[in-house]
């Protein structure tokens, strides 16, 4: 099996951070709006070089949306700003009416998504926005897994035209995806070959899968993992080329198992190619105040887990 190293812990948000700053050298077009988490989603290096290309809009998010839908008109390329609660939930009203109905070239960028939040609990931590965005007409979804994949895909969003929503975190993960790997919008990654599974991940599962292909080989189970990092719209040629191999599913992600990845790629099986899944996610539930290593433990968001369900599908498919 191919391995993966981790060459130092990085989080995604700096990702973002990295590459919003590339775009301002190179893409005059590209503007940036903040809801007063400047820091947060490391949006300093931009704001320090192209400070009237920056706007701060203070805890307003429905009007960054606004502020962003509107800039498009003119041209502009406009990359928002906040937590994922607040860059969904709260302001879900105008993003469906001022960007997705009007196919506007804004970019939802969100950070600290998912349970790895931690200490701000319940809350903040948003398990139901993948759901929410992939729903809406014309809307791209992408949730990255490092800080690597993170950079390049913030780049690559700018050169795709119409609305994205682009996902990534607050803690620092395992960092192992090639520094110059393009990012190509709606192609998965096969990250290992296998036969015998294959476990699909987004995010900051990703590593997690791959933490347990490892496990699974040790046992005799040859694991296939694929990096759905575009969850709308997913790679089904990749999908169904490895199911029709393996014959069974794990998915793993970091957020509810309504609404997820989970459901996008049972419904692609349903469709085109039947096959038993098992689903690792979060299971209708909010979240709550901890670390991210206890809250990813206690809610069954590891490799352990993607190994558990690993064992529990071969099972049916036999």
């Amino acid at each position: 099996m191919k391995e993966y190293i981790d060459t130092g812990k990085k989080d995604t948000r700096s990702g973002f951070g990295a590459g919003l700053a590339e775009l301002g050298k190179n893409n005059p077009d590209v503007v940036a709006l903040c809801a007063d988490l400047t820091g947060s989603l490391k949006m300093d290096e931009f704001k320090a070089n192209h400070p009237e290309r920056f706007f701060q809009v203070g805890i307003a998010e429905a009007n960054m949306i606004g502020l962003a839908a509107g800039l498009t008109i003119g041209g502009k390329i406009p990359f928002t700003g906040t937590f994922a609660n607040f860059s969904t939930g709260r302001v879900y009203d105008q993003i469906r009416q001022s960007v997705a109905y009007s196919h506007k070239n804004v970019k939802i960028c969100a950070s600290h998504a998912g349970l790895t939040l931690g200490e701000d609990g319940a809350t903040h931590q948003i398990l139901e926005d993948i759901g929410l965005m992939k729903m809406l007409p014309g809307m791209t979804v992408i949730n990255p897994c490092d800080y690597n994949q993170t950079k390049a895909a913030t780049m690559a969003i700018a050169e795709h035209h119409g609305p994205v929503y682009l996902r990534f975190g607050r803690p620092s993960v395992p960092n192992f995806t090639p520094a110059d790997q393009p990012f190509v919008i709606g192609k998965a990654i096969t990250l290992t070959e296998g036969t015998d599974v294959t476990i699909v991940a987004t995010g900051h599962l990703v590593w997690e899968a791959l933490e347990a292909a490892k496990s699974l080989e040790a046992q005799g189970i040859s694991a296939e993992v694929i990096n759905m990092h575009t969850i709308k719209p997913m790679d089904t040629e990749c999908l169904l080329k490895s199911v029709s191999k393996t014959g069974c599913v794990v998915t793993a992600e970091e957020h509810n198992y309504l609404g997820g990845l989970g459901e996008s790629v049972a419904r692609e099986l349903s469709l085109n190619q039947p096959a038993p899944q098992e689903f690792v996610a979060t299971e209708d539930t909010f979240g709550e105040s901890g670390t991210p290593a206890q809250l990813m433990e206690k809610y069954g968001l590891n490799a352990a887990s993607i190994v558990a369900k690993t064992l529990k599908v071969i099972a049916r498919k036999q």
